[in-house]
């Protein structure tokens, strides 16, 4: 037998999800979490069995409701869903499928839509980040179509601009968990940051690549996964994470001198497989470690001048401008307000159909 949810299927930023309501899924995380695996097709490499595209980037789930905050419009739950384990990661925030978040909101009915544009206030409840969205919406309808272009996704699409208020320590609990801009970690110089991502970022030179390999052959380079999955579980508890062997942060990012015009040039893993292309937040947290004095990431990059910075992340298959707004010292610099652009689209909306066994109790 099978049981039906209400779904609606979004593209968000360079990923790709299944958008929920809350309220059509139980509150019991465990019930919660095996109507998500069974919904993509989880634990199994093809995830020929759910919608799910058999890749970590297409395999995440947005849980949206109303927000409980007076001064917060709509909570977004973000949940990874693991390809090939029977897991669901709730630790980390994804800027991507947030992206979809304040669309979608609309789209069902949680928050009214203004004719012209929208600004939706969105809390990630993962980490407690809060975000505004300003989403195109002339005659009070969501618009998906307009010239926005991002490296990573096909054609163009109407922007949704994306500010974060509060992202420095979502998951750490502080920017730099360690207190220091640079430490040595499995005898490799890093940047243990947070601002919206955990992220180990260290120049590329330091394990032995340039940073301008190919994602796929460094996606198989089995000696350098070993080497950062050794890094990224020493660091594991420095950055308050504890034991990260299962869990799919921190993220580890390589950079290098730009190679394309831009001004940092990265390679990210996601952790065991290297992304494509760069994931929101993380290009938030390796463009803030490039403005950090004698860190790694300022010693590969060519920071602009100025308190407020657009800083173009090179990524495999494009670039990605992040705008940061700085302020501290030189010396201590602080993160004051970081945005960026992103674009969605609805690609699906109806029911998704789960086997009733992921309804019983274990």
């Amino acid at each position: 037998m099978l049981v039906g949810l209400k779904c609606m299927l979004m593209r968000g930023g360079t990923s790709k999800g299944a958008y929920f309501l809350a309220s059509d899924l139980p509150s019991d995380p465990a019930a919660r979490d095996r109507i998500l695996l069974a919904a993509m097709g989880s634990p199994d490499p093809r995830q020929v069995d759910g919608v799910g595209g058999a890749h970590p980037l297409t395999s995440k789930a947005a849980i949206v409701s109303k927000s409980t905050l007076p001064d917060c419009d709509i909570d977004f739950l973000f949940c990874q869903v693991v390809v090939d384990r029977p897991m669901v990661d709730t630790t980390p925030n994804c800027g991507n499928i947030l992206a979809g978040v304040g669309p979608f909101a609309i789209e069902r009915g949680l928050f009214p839509a203004q004719d012209g544009q929208t600004r939706v206030r969105v809390r990630t409840l993962n980490t407690g980040t809060i975000a505004e969205l300003l989403i195109e919406t002339p005659g009070g309808r969501v618009n998906y179509e307009g010239d926005a272009r991002i490296d990573g996704v096909p054609g163009t699409a109407a922007p949704i601009a994306i500010d974060f208020l509060d992202a420095a320590g979502s998951v750490c609990g502080s920017l730099l968990p360690t207190g220091n801009a640079v430490d040595r970690v499995a005898g490799v110089d890093c940047t243990l940051i947070d601002n919206g991502m955990p992220v180990i970022v260290l120049e590329a030179s330091c394990v032995g690549r340039t940073g301008y390999e190919p994602r796929d052959e460094l996606d198989r380079d089995v000696e350098l996964k070993a080497r950062l999955e050794e890094i990224r579980i020493a660091a594991g508890p420095l950055m308050n994470l504890g034991d990260v062997r299962d869990k799919v942060v921190p993220k580890v990012c390589l950079v290098s001198p730009p190679e394309k015009g831009g001004h940092v040039s990265t390679r990210c893993f996601i952790p065991h497989e290297c992304h494509a292309s760069i994931g929101v937040f993380a290009a938030v947290t390796v463009a803030t470690a490039c403005v950090l004095p004698n860190s790694p990431g300022s010693r590969a990059a060519r920071v602009p001048e100025g308190r407020v910075k657009t800083l173009s992340v090179e990524h495999p298959t494009g670039e990605f401008s992040v705008r940061i707004e700085v302020g501290g010292t030189v010396e201590k610099p602080a993160i004051d307000r970081a945005g960026l652009l992103r674009t969605s689209r609805l690609l699906f909306d109806g029911t998704i159909y789960v086997p009733s066994h992921a309804f019983a109790p274990v």
